[in-house]
């Protein structure tokens, strides 16, 4: 391609509204421009990427065994009234009618019609198992997207759905897909991490995230320095090294206007881990809904939100209004485990605990010396606590730590979540009708453009990998003459017919403005052709902000495929 011929409108300066490195560069590098909120256009080497991150996915899901189709984003809200997510799914699900007056909505993600198809022509355990999946746009309405394609609302994903006749079945595909993931990942040239995930709003039992690591992740991973135990913290479990605790009657004491665990601590003189937080939510969703619970946990410890919803089979839960607290016998600020006339929850590092400080259920007032054994009664204990750095893996005696990553993949269990409701059904081998058992498996790849960019960058721009870059080589002319522009476009048309994606910068442009380009877009290898070194008969090549060196014009297409590959063979 000639630079100039190719639409890629560069800006020199950060545009204001971009936040994270991603973000700006691909904005900067004229890779995407922002149509609205959450919503871009993929300029010319904006889709060459893709379309290369694309063309990896497709082939290891291919290798793997899986059939590509394609389903459409306009989905008929009567699939999700069946599968029951029409309202479970919440304003991110966007809802419109058509000029029948017939509800649809644009599809964040595609099981119910997956499952509608499926369920029409499966007839046969012998058609089983089958993997299915699609590259596809799809929509959700964010509340706050952010970080250009990172969080936006409309997003490229890679989805694919399995359908099994038993779980043994399921849990070997689910294992395909695992390492079919790892493969994809390993060939894009990323630093991630696959771990243990909470399945979210598309429901079933085991699932996997996977995360490239980077500072600008909106997750925040746990994982064992010394075993491969990693989890988000929405599911991380982990232990504590917690004090020593006393035997003491239960006392109240006056703690005028210290409520928070951490003036408390100060106020009264213990360790702050012997204070209980005590924190009253309501349920919502499930067979609790609208039932208001206490949870407990240390005074150094956070409570995980998603912990508690899973707990009491709640969908999500909120925090309890004043008035809802007041309803249970608690008072704002000084609510305690004891006597609250609700449900109390209790983080497992509390059992048998004692020697602990509460509120007291009365303004100004706490209780010291509380037996949990002793004192509280019909209290449950699960684990509702944030893993944090520095606590004790429950796999093995290693030590956690704490990291941020961009969630790119995501793998499930699904079982029979979507397809009982949905009615796929088969004759089984003993000719009876059974229920298919079933995996979800989901990329984001316009995600992946921007994890890619967040690993793969430096001051001066974009540092793409080989064979993800939009083009493979700058070729950069200095000088005007006849005889450079002839040479120029000779190892243009030889690099062409060898297969190694160019883009000749032909513009009439200094040559700092032409090496800026080159190294802000991200193209791996540069190649300068001028009068100085044309009239010695050599050329220069070198790596992206790397020393050039001098090869002989008739090698110069030679020296660049091989400098290519073993660039290429560095990443993988």
């Amino acid at each position: 391609m000639r630079y100039s011929r190719l639409f890629v409108p560069t800006l020199r300066d950060d545009p204001a509204d971009a936040e994270v490195v991603s973000h700006k560069l691909l904005l900067r590098a004229g890779f995407i421009r922002r149509v609205t909120s959450g919503v871009y256009d993929y300029l010319p080497t904006g889709l060459r990427v893709l379309r290369k991150i694309e063309a990896v996915v497709r082939e290891e899901m291919d290798r793997a065994g899986a059939q590509e189709l394609l389903m459409p984003m306009v989905q008929p809200s009567e699939l999700w009234e069946k599968s029951g997510r029409m309202e479970k799914y919440g304003p991110e699900l966007l809802r419109f009618k058509d000029r029948h007056g017939h509800e649809s909505c644009l599809g964040p993600t595609h099981e119910e019609v997956i499952c509608d198809l499926v369920s029409r022509e499966l007839r046969s355990y012998k058609q089983l198992p089958m993997n299915l999946y699609q590259i596809q746009g799809k929509f959700r309405d964010e509340i706050r997207p952010r970080f250009g394609l990172m969080r936006g609302r409309e997003f490229v994903m890679k989805d694919a759905y399995s359908f099994h006749a038993d779980g043994a079945s399921l849990t070997a595909e689910y294992k395909n897909m695992f390492d079919t993931y790892c493969r994809i990942f390993t060939r894009l040239g990323l630093k991630f991490r696959p771990v243990e995930a909470d399945t979210g709003s598309i429901g079933g039992n085991n699932s996997h995230e996977f995360h490239v690591l980077a500072e600008s992740g909106e997750d925040l991973i746990a994982h064992c320095t010394a075993c491969e135990y990693a989890a988000n913290v929405e599911k991380a479990e982990s232990g504590r090294n917690l004090p020593q605790c006393v035997v003491a009657d239960i006392t109240e004491v006056k703690t005028p206007n210290v409520s928070s665990a951490e003036d408390v601590s100060a106020f009264l003189s213990v360790d702050i881990a012997l204070l209980v937080k005590t924190l009253i939510y309501r349920a919502v969703g499930g067979e609790r809904d609208g039932e208001v619970v206490a949870a407990c946990v240390r005074g150094d410890d956070q409570l995980q939100e998603i912990k508690l919803a899973h707990a009491i089979g709640a969908d999500s839960v909120e925090m309890a209004t004043d008035a809802e607290i007041e309803a249970i016998g608690g008072v704002t600020g000084f609510v305690g485990p004891k006597g609250l006339g609700c449900k109390v929850l209790m983080d497992q590092s509390l059992t048998g605990a004692l020697g602990l400080v509460a509120g007291a259920n009365r303004r100004d007032t706490h209780l010291t010396g509380m037996d949990v054994e002793r004192d509280l009664d019909a209290v449950e204990f699960c684990d509702l606590r944030e893993t944090r750095a520095g606590d004790k893996c429950k796999r093995c005696d290693g030590t956690m730590e704490l990291s941020r990553g961009i969630e790119v993949g995501h793998v499930f269990e699904l079982g029979t979540r979507y397809a009982e409701p949905m009615e796929v059904m088969f004759q089984d081998h003993n000719g009876k009708r059974a229920v298919a058992t079933m995996g979800c498996y989901g990329i984001g790849v316009s995600r992946l453009m921007a994890a890619i960019v967040e690993q793969c960058n430096d001051d001066a721009g974009i540092a793409w990998p080989a064979d993800l870059a939009p083009f493979q080589v700058s070729l950069v002319t200095m000088g005007k003459s006849d005889e450079v522009n002839e040479a120029s476009e000779m190892i243009y048309r030889q690099l062409q017919d060898s297969g190694i994606d160019v883009l000749w910068d032909d513009r009439n442009e200094r040559p700092g403005v032409k090496f800026k380009d080159a190294e802000l877009i991200g193209l791996p290898l540069q190649i300068v052709i001028g009068d100085r070194g044309l009239a010695d008969g050599v050329a220069e090549i070198g790596l992206r902000k790397g020393e050039r060196k001098s090869v002989p014009l008739a090698d110069t297409v030679s020296e660049a495929a091989s400098m290519l590959q073993a660039a290429m063979g560095a990443a993988g």
